[in-house]
């Protein structure tokens, strides 16, 4: 009798694989509001980078990725004529060439999309009259709009990729705690009850992906099956 596949059982929601968002301090994002006085460096199971709950001028309170250096009680600005210090937000065309900033904005307005990750920096490359260009951490260079905001800075809780898990344990239980499918193992390497390409076979396991005789064009693909069979004669 079989069974479900890892993918059909994910796609359910089941428990096993629901991420428990209840647990969330929140969505991280940079409101166009004046300014903000941070009150709490806060962990997140969900980010890799350290939170920063903030109380904005009017008295709203809200979420920032925080960048290395600051401080609780410390006051950041989020205005296009705010000084170029660590922590402010600006519009990419009040930065000058050579920046180092984080949490990019897409869209003008959106909160910031790019460069969030723990450790992360984008650095403006250039501009030209179609936008700013940025150099992305995976050295990939984008075109961003003028008017869209980013803060200056380096994302905080830098070198975490640099420790090793060491052992399989440590692996499992990290991803134990972001609700993540971890192992991830092939469907090849499974049992014929498990997965449609599992099979008995040690050394070559799975199914074998020859294109029968009378394929439609389209499915003859992968193995061809020869002419004939036996030696030539």
């Amino acid at each position: 009798m079989g069974k479900n596949l890892i993918q059909q059982r994910r796609g359910k929601g089941s428990v096993t694989y629901r991420r428990h968002t209840l647990s969330a301090p929140g969505m991280a994002r940079v409101e166009n509001r004046g300014g903000a006085t941070i009150l709490a460096l806060l962990h997140s199971r969900f980010h890799t980078a350290p939170l920063a709950r903030v109380e904005y001028e009017d008295g709203a309170p809200g979420l920032i990725i925080a960048p290395e250096g600051v401080r609780v009680g410390q006051r950041v600005l989020i205005s296009s004529d705010a000084p170029l210090a660590t922590g402010n937000t600006l519009p990419l065309k009040s930065l000058p060439e050579g920046s180092l900033v984080y949490n990019i904005e897409a869209q003008p307005g959106d909160g910031g999309t790019f460069v969030r990750a723990s450790g992360g920096v984008g650095r403006i490359v250039g501009k030209t009259g179609e936008g700013v260009i940025i150099q992305l951490p995976s050295k990939k260079r984008r075109l961003f709009n003028p008017e869209c905001k980013a803060t200056l800075g380096i994302v905080a809780g830098g070198g975490r990729p640099e420790k090793p898990f060491l052992k399989a344990g440590i692996k499992f239980h990290r991803v134990k705690a972001r609700h993540k499918y971890w192992p991830i193992v092939s469907g090849a390497a499974m049992n014929a009850v498990d997965h449609p390409f599992g099979g008995k076979r040690t050394s070559r396991k799975g199914r074998p992906t020859i294109a029968p005789k009378n394929a439609p064009p389209g499915r003859k693909v992968g193995m061809i099956r020869p002419r004939h069979t036996g030696r030539n004669k």
